[in-house]
């Protein structure tokens, strides 16, 4: 049983190829650039050319793309975009056609004499011919699984900030583990137009998709970690590019936390991090620092210092948490970081966490997967034993 697994962040996209024939770190693995990176370039080299622009396709994670398109747009070349693909600037079409660009129809966009960049997050095309160059085939997958990070689409006049979070809360009373932010893409919700897409732009794919938010992702797949998976409970951080999420994980979710990663520091963070251990974190307390919020479903305190450390880290700005050379922790008065490495491999934790979680809402392959991810029948095949 083959599953391709896709987690798409700010910097990079991280790619691995689970095969229930294989140990899992013998998996085929891909950490390249993120589809909002390669725009960002695109665009870069367009500018340079001051070429008009028509962007199509759909909506698709922001920052370096969002940037680099209305740079141009300031710079006074012309800027189309298709409405799907607008909404990677802005939900509400009204405020991107204030930033100088033009909204156009499909019809439209096909009359114009432009560079037409196909704005997209996900791109399966792309990958299987990339598998494909290396002699491994995607044609027999029974899953594939991927993951962005969605704001939702908050009604006007509607912070995006609280908006995510009321979902957060809803999904996790809903159903108190990680894997509920996981969903067969027939069972999107409306509000989560970015997870749909990820299914829109998906096309005809050989098997069912799986989507889910990053955070989530990173966090259940760093749960494998052997060192971590001993610990009932732990808090577990996901330092992203552009977003800082804890979890604090015992009997279920018991509180979680998510702050914009520019806005905050070591010392703030191990604020949040302890005020989340003891409860006494309150949402307005991250919402009001132009964080997302906070929730705290446990009064019972988390206490730090029983084991050799203190917090799991996570993430691809896991260094905020580097110590100096000069200070041990104790010295510093800093709480002690864990740094996971799931199957020896931090970069693809959100893999991992999306392995799982299509386990949760797929059952047929359930079985299959939690012995891979358990160590259960470990065959020692080497990859070159198994050929595709």
């Amino acid at each position: 049983m083959k599953i391709l697994t896709v987690d798409i962040g700010t910097g990079t996209q991280d790619i691995f190829l689970y095969d229930s024939n294989l140990d899992l770190e013998n998996g085929f693995k891909l950490v390249l650039p993120s589809p909002t990176m390669m725009i960002h370039r695109r665009l870069k080299q367009a500018l340079l050319s001051r070429i008009p622009i028509l962007l199509t396709g759909h909506q698709m994670g922001g920052g370096p793309s969002a940037w680099a398109i209305e740079e141009c747009a300031r710079a006074g070349i012309p800027v189309y975009m298709t409405p799907d693909a607008a909404t990677t600037l802005n939900d509400e079409l009204d405020k991107v056609e204030k930033l100088g660009i033009k909204i156009v129809s499909e019809e439209e966009s096909r009359k114009l004499k432009v560079e037409s960049l196909e704005l997209k997050d996900f791109d399966f095309e792309l990958i299987s011919k990339t598998f494909m160059d290396y002699g491994v085939s995607l044609k027999d997958l029974s899953a594939i699984a991927v993951a962005v990070f969605d704001h939702g689409n908050a009604p006007a006049g509607v912070s995006d900030r609280q908006f995510r979070f009321d979902y957060l809360d809803e999904r996790i009373k809903a159903k108190n583990s990680l894997s509920a932010f996981a969903y067969l893409s027939n069972d999107i919700p409306k509000i989560m137009t970015r997870l749909q897409s990820v299914a829109d732009s998906a096309g005809d794919l050989p098997c069912p998709l799986v989507v889910m938010d990053t955070a989530p992702a990173a966090v259940l797949g760093a749960n494998f970690d052997p060192v971590v998976a001993k610990r009932e409970r732990k808090i577990i951080v996901n330092v992203g590019n552009f977003h800082t999420l804890a979890f604090r994980l015992g009997d279920g979710i018991e509180g979680v936390f998510e702050h914009h990663t520019g806005e905050i520091d070591l010392p703030k963070l191990e604020s949040l991090i302890r005020r989340l251990a003891d409860g006494s974190l309150k949402h307005e307390d991250v919402f009001n620092d132009m964080g997302h919020g906070a929730l705290v479903y446990s009064q019972e305190k988390f206490e730090f210092g029983r084991d050799e450390f203190d917090v799991v880290v996570t993430g691809p700005r896991r260094s905020m948490f580097a110590l100096t050379p000069f200070l041990s922790q104790r010295e510093r008065g800093i709480l002690r970081p864990y740094f996971a490495v799931p199957f020896g491999d931090m970069m693809i934790a959100g893999c991992f966490g999306l392995l799982a979680a299509t386990a949760e809402v797929m059952p047929e392959l359930r079985e299959t997967i939690y012995t891979s991810l358990n160590g259960e029948g470990r065959r020692g095949i080497a990859p070159w034993d198994n050929p595709a």
